[in-house]
């Protein structure tokens, strides 16, 4: 049972400055009053938070594990609080947002400039992570929204279908003669094959798919960029694995060259992330309605 929510917002702002005397100054209370509170909370759960060092106070390993969760709460009460201010017809408030590298980029930038635009006094913060990363910072309360790639579930969190894309194979002149027709996995293997990093979801796409063909692709280059993907294959290192929907203009332009395969990739989803059951910002709203309503950006 929980006796008393000041010890814990106590507990909080001492864990988060790392010295007793700091948390005072946050709190406007006394160190004494912190070191106090300190105690109680200690005596009430049975066991040591903190221990002292020369520069202030550290956790304990029963410290970490009750700031997780202490953590969590506050930036849920943080929301509702943001949420409150944002009533005031977006006179003021904050949205923060989740996405990868390449969504960041094609999907979430071109709307954010006409946001800013029409709602110049809501903060705007992008967190730029892995749909895997986003997901776990959604669940945290640590972002309101999130542009993730698709297939991506859990029963915490609420996915909806913004777009469909399609992935390809693409070269650029010095293996151009390779788009002359679709080729067979068997013949794309022996080939050198740039791919993003294992942990992306673009590639773990590519990999369930190549395994289900009863295969397993071995790049010679691995990447975090799917910018840098493209630029490797335009200087002729080698073929990529890119989001062909976000490449077209460099497609049509003849830059790049699309290798078609005789049993395509099957086109995926990208989709908008928000936690299940708990009220978003009036920005976030307005925000979701807006990137819904809008029509697919130029090479999206």
């Amino acid at each position: 049972m929980i006796q008393n929510l000041e010890w814990y917002r106590v507990f909080y702002f001492t864990a988060k400055t790392g010295s007793l005397s700091k948390a005072a100054a946050e709190l406007f209370i006394t160190q004494p009053a912190v070191t106090q509170t300190i105690k109680q909370l200690e005596a009430q759960l049975g066991g040591q938070l903190f221990f002292r060092t020369s520069r202030g106070v550290k956790l304990t390993a029963e410290g970490e594990a009750l700031y997780q969760y202490i953590a969590q709460a506050y930036n849920f009460i943080q929301n509702g609080e943001r949420r409150i201010a944002g009533m005031h017809q977006l006179a003021e408030g904050e949205i923060k947002i989740g996405a990868g590298d390449t969504l960041c980029k094609h999907v979430l930038l071109p709307h954010l400039a006409a946001f800013h635009e029409a709602y110049p006094s809501i903060k705007i913060q992008v967190t730029n992570r892995t749909t895997a990363e986003t997901m776990t910072l959604l669940k945290q309360g640590e972002i309101d929204l999130g542009i993730v790639n698709m297939p991506a579930s859990d029963k915490a969190v609420d996915v909806r279908e913004l777009l469909r894309i399609e992935d390809c194979f693409i070269a650029g002149e010095a293996f151009r003669h390779l788009a002359a027709r679709p080729m067979a996995w068997e013949e794309l293997m022996e080939y050198p094959l740039m791919l993003l990093e294992k942990g992306s979801a673009t590639r773990s796409y590519l990999d369930h798919f190549a395994e289900r063909q009863g295969r397993q692709v071995k790049p010679e280059i691995e990447l975090g960029s799917v910018d840098l993907l493209v630029e490797f294959a335009r200087r002729g290192l080698g073929i990529a694995y890119v989001v062909k929907t976000f490449i077209t203009g460099e497609l049509r332009a003849g830059q790049l060259h699309e290798i078609q395969l005789k049993k395509p990739i099957p086109p995926r989803g990208i989709g908008l992330a928000t936690l299940k059951d708990v009220p978003l910002t009036a920005a976030a709203v307005t925000f979701i309605q807006r990137i819904q309503m809008a029509q697919p950006v130029e090479g999206a």
